[in-house]
């Protein structure tokens, strides 16, 4: 399917009046038709600025001969779905992206896609719909936001979440985390840490699906614009080499993503993320392949919330390209021979690409040997959890603690507030996973709380929900089986003991099995009707192990 099925032939002569009611020419209507995926809105910081990118694609596609047509798709923005029941719908807005722009892609016939994303679900929706269409695409994001400044230092989001559970504490002044909330969102773009948004921006580079400085590159900065022009550019020469997604998103390209994710110390949703691209593109992606990577995969940078520095630090450092270039370093870690966007191989495109300073840690010199996601097993999580390792301080990484049980994530915020969380405790979020939720919800509140208090050093947090790339501590998410399909989570009582190695990649509840039997009979889970897309989703979603995609059946 391309512009030829809507526009050639005598049979086609009113789908060409209809192009002419737009304005077209016959000039126009015989070039490539390239689809301009715009996720611009006026409610997302990330998204503000989208519509001068989406011009300077048009720009690119224009000098290259081709016919631009914007359209645009939906974006939610985490930070203010954050802590209600708006956050049961980001995650879950990830299919209806794809699913959108697979209908427009496919009603209209376009030759190619130049595809405008930039927060934390739209990345991944557009490369999953670039897959599952498999036409010329090229990705060009709305770039981050440049970081906080104030006489105190850099700040962030993060920064603002954290000084709501530092004021509960009474560690600042209700004038301090205003002046907090003045100064850390200076800018238009995704949010200035390596979180969630950020990280996937930087994954569609590694991928080969978006050009050099696609994830760095701040959103003012005047360089953003002429990338997207290069982008506009690029996408023709991808229609007119035939070179297609399904030549980029191998394999190879999947493990050099998961290398460079384990590198940087990315948000622990880039597993549900890469798990469910590659799904699209008919490339098996699980737990034990991204476990396998992490535990040969050096850690390289240590960006907000692991570390001080913040996403256009990185890019001053030489950007993804000199992380690619220092890991490839070590032998057979990153696949050179694999094409890209660019038209070159991955070994061309980093070739000379040396790190900068030492934002980007020397591979000789790590942060640490593994790499900054570990997959942990066990009693509590037979298919697997995620936790963000980088994050977390050594003396967290080992620790046998008693739980804290919550329903719901509002429930264990008031604790956290209130003061009932103590030392030595680990807290269990339950019935917040991809159907039991629905939504599979950030715990960024709970996490930032236990922050501003003090307690992320010394308090745990387990749920079968997942954690914004802003989460620092030794937070667990994706804990799966969930609770609403019968996981051990769902079975934990208060003050039973939970062991925790990230070093050695356990989980378990410390709980025999003749009285979890008898759990298993007494509890009844919890079910939540829902009406609407979310009652929809809840049926369809398959688990976090899987990438929380829509099941097949």
């Amino acid at each position: 399917m391309n512009s030829e099925n809507v526009k050639c032939g005598s049979q086609k002569a009113p789908h060409r009046s209809l192009l002419k009611a737009l304005g077209l020419s016959d000039k126009e209507i015989e070039k490539p038709f390239i689809g301009v995926v715009n996720s611009f809105n006026e409610i997302v910081p990330g998204h503000i600025g989208l519509r001068e990118i989406a011009e300077a694609v048009k720009k690119g596609v224009l000098m290259e001969g081709g016919t631009p047509f914007e359209f645009p798709t939906i974006a939610v923005c985490d930070g203010i779905a954050m802590n209600h029941e708006g956050m049961r719908y980001s995650l879950a807005s990830r299919e209806i992206i794809a699913d959108s722009i697979e209908i427009m892609a496919r009603a209209h016939g376009f030759d190619g896609l130049v595809l405008i994303p930039n927060c934390d679900k739209v990345v991944p929706g557009m490369l999953m719909a670039a897959a599952r269409l498999d036409i010329p695409a090229i990705v060009v994001s709305g770039g981050p936001m440049l970081a906080g400044r104030s006489l105190s230092g850099k700040s962030d989001l993060t920064t603002v979440f954290e000084g709501v559970g530092a004021l509960a504490s009474g560690k600042i002044t209700e004038e301090e985390l205003y002046n907090l909330e003045e100064d850390a969102c200076p800018t238009c773009g995704s949010c200035s840490g390596m979180f969630t948004a950020n990280s996937m921006n930087c994954m569609s580079e590694v991928l080969g699906m978006a050009l050099p400085g696609n994830g760095t590159i701040p959103a003012v900065y005047s360089h953003r614009k002429r990338l997207a022009k290069e982008a506009g550019m690029q996408i023709m020469e991808l229609v007119r080499k035939d070179i297609r997604p399904s030549g980029i998103l191998t394999e190879k390209a999947f493990e050099n993503a998961l290398v460079v994710d384990m590198a940087l110390g990315c948000s622990t949703n880039t597993v549900l993320h890469l798990t469910a691209i590659a799904n699209e593109a008919g490339v098996h992606v699980d737990l034990d392949k991204i476990n396998n990577i992490s535990s040969k995969t050096p850690n390289l940078c240590k960006l907000s919330p692991a570390g001080p520095h913040h996403i256009e630090d990185l890019n001053m450092a030489g950007g993804i390209t000199a992380v690619i270039n220092e890991v490839s370093k070590l032998e057979g870690m990153i696949h050179l021979d694999q094409i890209t966007v660019t038209g070159k191989s991955m070994g061309e495109v980093i070739k000379g690409k040396e790190k900068k300073s030492d934002v980007i840690a020397s591979i000789e010199k790590p942060h640490s040997t593994t790499g900054g996601i570990a997959v942990l097993r066990g009693s509590l999580a037979p298919d697997g959890a995620v936790v963000k390792k980088s994050a977390v301080v050594d003396a967290m990484l080992q620790t046998t603690a008693k739980a804290r049980v919550f329903e719901s994530e509002e429930d264990s915020v008031e604790a956290i507030l209130s003061g009932k969380i103590e030392k030595g405790d680990v807290i269990v979020i339950r019935y917040e996973g991809p159907k039991g939720g629905p939504g599979m919800r950030e715990m960024l509140s709970p996490t930032s709380a236990l922050g501003g208090m003090g307690l992320d050093r010394h308090v745990s947090l387990i749920t079968d929900g997942r954690f914004s790339g802003g989460t620092r501590g030794a937070a667990i998410g994706h804990v799966s089986p969930e609770a609403s399909e019968g996981g051990p989570i769902a079975y934990v009582m208060e003050g039973d003991l939970v062991k925790i190695d990230m070093l050695n990649g356990i989980l378990d509840l410390l709980v025999d099995e003749a009285e979890m039997a008898k759990r298993k009979e007494s509890v009844q889970l919890k079910q939540k009707s829902y009406k609407g897309y979310l009652g929809r989703y809840a049926k369809m979603v398959s688990s976090a192990a899987q990438g929380a995609v829509f099941k097949k059946d």
